[in-house]
């Protein structure tokens, strides 16, 4: 039997699985803290992490709670009309629901009840993903510019993002929702313009209208 132990939990801006970038990276303003297990919470099992730029995470889908029914998923890249097999895509609807993650490493916290925990930004991951293991993104090792990445070979097309309403959220996070709206997170095969999508990020619960000229939000308040 093959057992996976969680390390710590990473904290994010993303309170709510919709919404949340489809890759790491795309959204560079979204935040996430790391914060260890009490038995991996010393100072010891990161010396040295701060001399890195990037870091791997592996996670789990933890919010998936249905065991996959077959090994074939619709990708969003696709429309969500076309089927590919489960493991030539990043679905999270998975075997294992593992995850592995690029994110940016802004700083660490050495002192303090929680110490130490690590800052990251741009994060795909739902607020309380569990983490199972932490390593340095090593830039001759991980990178291979001539690689061929399928039907996901270029970035996703990002949409103007237009305000229809007053809101006092703060610039930082407003910031999030604009990188996070602009990459169309509702579903592709959604073609309703009137449809109203909401979600929450970093406190504040937003709603939009999305259609080919981007997204439109409608309105912008804090919840609790």
């Amino acid at each position: 039997m093959v057992s996976l132990q969680v390390i710590a939990t990473l904290r994010t801006c993303y309170t709510d699985k919709f919404g949340v970038p489809r890759q790491s990276g795309l959204v560079p303003a979204a935040w996430g803290v790391i914060e260890f297990e009490p038995a991996f919470r010393r100072v010891e099992a990161v010396r040295g992490i701060e001399e890195f730029s990037h870091l791997w995470l592996i996670t789990q889908f933890h919010l998936v709670k249905e065991e996959p029914a077959a090994l074939t998923v619709r990708p969003p890249r696709l429309g969500g009309n076309e089927k590919r097999g489960v493991f030539a895509t990043r679905s999270p609807f998975r075997p294992n629901r593992l995850t592995l993650s690029v994110v940016k490493l802004d700083r660490v916290e050495w002192e303090g009840e929680l110490a130490p925990r690590l800052f990251v930004s741009g994060v795909d991951l739902v607020d309380g993903t569990p983490v199972f293991d932490i390593k340095p993104y090593i830039r001759y090792a991980d990178s291979v510019p001539e690689a061929c990445s399928g039907f996901a070979d270029e970035m996703p097309l990002s949409r103007p993002v237009t305000w229809e309403c007053e809101s006092d959220v703060p610039e930082a996070v407003r910031l999030i929702i604009d990188q996070s709206l602009a990459l169309q997170p509702q579903p592709a095969y959604h073609d309703e313009p009137d449809r109203i999508y909401a979600t929450e990020i970093a406190g504040w619960r937003v709603k939009w209208l999305a259609g080919e000229h981007g997204a439109r939000v409608r309105s912008c308040e804090p919840f609790s």
